[in-house]
């Protein structure tokens, strides 16, 4: 089993805390996977909505393949993402408390399909990121410190 960490949405760890993870499919169009094999995908604005009983990726952009010309794809376009019914059920009853959102936190390949992290999160507060903040600047200085 290879897998090929195509995109990873940094902030998303610094923004919130991420309570859960899934793995999910995406139903992509033939010059999007291709797209996405030559590593041309952000997740840096994406989020992802649960709607009708279907889960969707929005805003993350995929640019457009550039030999696929007419038959190209909008690069910003909702994408339908794969998961199981009890899955989805989960996500729903999750994202339906008070500041829990879903966030996507990377695109891999696994033996050649696109596969999507997603985290179920929880918000950070201010005070939250400026601690993250300080505790990696006393982990860099320790490192600092003690190299020979």
């Amino acid at each position: 089993m290879s897998i090929k960490v195509v995109a990873t949405n940094r902030k998303a760890r610094f923004q919130y805390f991420l309570l859960e993870t899934y793995e999910a499919g995406i139903v992509l169009k033939g010059s999007e996977i291709k797209s996405i094999r030559a590593g041309q995908i952000s997740l840096n604005e994406a989020y992802v909505r649960v709607e009708n009983g279907e889960v969707w990726l929005v805003d993350a952009h995929i640019a457009p393949y550039k030999q696929a010309s007419r038959f190209n794809h909008d690069p910003r376009r909702r994408r339908k993402l794969l998961l199981t019914r009890k899955e989805i059920a989960r996500l729903t009853r999750l994202v339906q408390e008070k500041g829990v959102t879903i966030v996507p936190t990377k695109v891999y390949l696994k033996d050649g399909l696109a596969k999507v992290e997603i985290a179920v999160a929880k918000g950070k507060k201010k005070y939250d990121k400026r601690a993250a903040i300080a505790e990696r600047d006393a982990q860099r200085e320790m490192e600092r410190h003690f190299r020979p």
